[in-house]
Formats: C-alpha cells, structure tokens, sequence
C-alpha cells in the first residue's frame, strides 16, 4: 500500500509540473482546488508577436530535422529572456512566439514596461545568433507589441490551453506582421503607458500604418 502511495504521490507531482509548464500557476491551483477556470476580462494587457522573417525561404534550404533544431535554438533563448520578466508565454505556432504581460496576474502599468524590456533582450540576442548549418546567414524577426483589453481562459480538456480572446490579440498580431525586419513595432495605445511609467524608451515615430 506504501509502494503504491508513493507512486501515486509521484504521479500527481509530475502531472503538476507538466501542468504548470502548460498552464500559469494560479490557473494551475485553481484547476486543482475547484475543477474549473472561470473566463476573466483584463482591462489593460500588452502582448507581444515575433516571426522569423523569410521562414519559408529558410525552411526551403533546410531539412526538417534542421528546421527544428533551429527553432529550437532561438525558443530556448528566447524562454531564457523571458525567466527575467514579468511575462507569460501564451504559445508558439512554428515560427510565430507569443507572450502576454498583465495576465492572469495584474500588474498595474507595468505590462508594458515588462514587454518592451523583453522585446529589446529578445531583439539584442537575434542580433548575435547564428544558425548552425547556415552559418552567416543572418536571421531576422519582427516585432509587434499591442496594449489593450483581452479575455483569457482555459479551452480544452485533454490537453487545455490558456488561450486570449479579443481585439488586442488580432491588432497585435497586426502590428507584428506589418512591422520592419529588426524592429520592434509599437502601437500608440503601449506608448501612451510607458509614459505614465518611470522608464525612458527612444520612439521613433512611423506615422500611420493600415492594419488589415
């Protein structure tokens, strides 16, 4: 009975820790204490977008496995950068990286001084990297970052997800996909919070941009 206890009791821990790699912690706890996530409105997030730019060209001078291995690469770096900020990954659809700062956990006016800092770290560090099998290749991102009001949940039962619903989810990916190679694409709604903050970005003004 003893042997089987404690199997069970490693069991449960092990599905925790692949929960919380999945899933925030306090939607973790939740999920745990009460069986259910009930849907929240954030009044205010900023959420972040990259993708490789030319990532199908890349891919065309590649194989699979090298493709991978080269994702691979930049994520790790990229989870790395984030440890060091206020943020939560959402998720990564093949090139596409997505994070989100304000949520589940409420940070004030911080959010977006907690994006920005990370895009700068993850902007800095695609600056220095090299592919393994295409060394001095060059590989450049772009950058798209959305402040506003986001819906987020818990959708799934055998493999759920915490997935963000609304406007500033599409304006931000948006915004990333008709940014500039190596640059970080900002919207006027994040530049309007960093102001309220103490910390001092350099903006350049674009002028304005048609989002589909």
């Amino acid at each position: 009975v003893e042997e089987r206890t404690e199997l069970y009791k490693a069991e449960r821990d092990r599905a925790d820790r692949l929960n919380f790699m999945l899933l925030p912690r306090p939607v973790v706890k939740s999920l745990k204490e009460t069986g259910l996530v009930e849907p929240e409105l954030f009044e205010e997030v900023t959420i972040y977008f990259s993708d490789i730019v030319g990532f199908t060209t890349l891919c065309k001078y590649s194989t699979p496995m090298e493709v991978v291995d080269m994702l691979n690469d930049i994520y790790k770096n990229f989870d790395h950068i984030l440890d060091h900020h206020d943020v939560y990954k959402v998720e990564t659809i093949g090139d596409a990286y997505m994070v989100v700062s304000g949520l589940p956990k409420r940070n004030g006016n911080r959010h977006a001084v907690d994006i920005s800092m990370m895009a700068l770290d993850i902007l800095s560090f695609m600056g220095s990297f090299e592919l393994r099998h295409l060394p001095g290749l060059p590989v450049w991102i772009r950058i798209g970052i959305h402040s506003g009001p986001c819906a987020a949940g818990v959708v799934g039962i055998k493999m759920p997800r915490y997935c963000l619903f609304g406007d500033t989810v599409n304006t931000a990916s948006r915004m990333e996909s008709t940014g500039l190679p190596l640059r970080i694409h900002v919207n006027g709604s994040t530049i309007n919070i960093l102001k309220r903050t103490d910390c001092q970005f350099q903006c350049e003004v674009r002028g304005e941009t048609y989002l589909k």
